[in-house]
């Protein structure tokens, strides 16, 4: 199994980082065209992006401070509907908040494509939580090294 673990800054109060965890309008501001979120224990975590519907549970929910999810993917042998875990501490500091993320329990083989997705979906968030525009939601798994790149579509190459 591999685990992922990073943390940024954020110039926004922790409430509202805490509000793009757990309300699908800010959810999808920063990860995913469409989001069903249920934030209490055991409630729905179901997240669309870009083909790939992220599925799980809210495990626990602390505001402003700890969100934790189950997390897969929907059709995934490797990875299915809550076989992982997603755990935000949101921390208040001088210009804002410190989000560490820790991501537990991922099969081998996807701890590179998640943490190259983290790196790009916690990017957006910073930009979200402060009310810039990050732009549409291109990412996709097989970015080369992470980076974004538009799906194409059945003619395309």
């Amino acid at each position: 199994m591999a685990d992922f673990a990073t943390s940024i800054e954020i110039a926004a109060p922790p409430e509202v980082v805490f509000a793009h965890l757990v309300r699908a309008e800010g959810m999808v501001a920063w990860m995913g065209q469409h989001a069903e979120l249920e934030p209490v224990p055991g409630g729905a975590f179901r997240v669309d992006v870009n083909g790939t519907l992220i599925r799980g549970r809210y495990l626990e929910v602390d505001p402003p401070r700890r969100v934790v999810v189950s997390w897969g993917m929907a059709g995934a042998e490797d990875l299915p509907p809550g076989a992982s875990r997603v755990e935000f501490v949101l921390t208040p500091t001088a210009s804002g908040t410190r989000l560490s993320l820790f991501h537990t329990g991922l099969p081998d083989p996807r701890g590179h494509t998640h943490a190259a997705g983290w790196a790009n979906y916690l990017g957006r968030l910073r930009l979200a939580a402060t009310g810039a525009d990050p732009g549409p939601d291109i990412w996709t798994p097989g970015g080369r090294h992470g980076q974004p790149h538009e799906r194409q579509g059945a003619g395309g190459r």
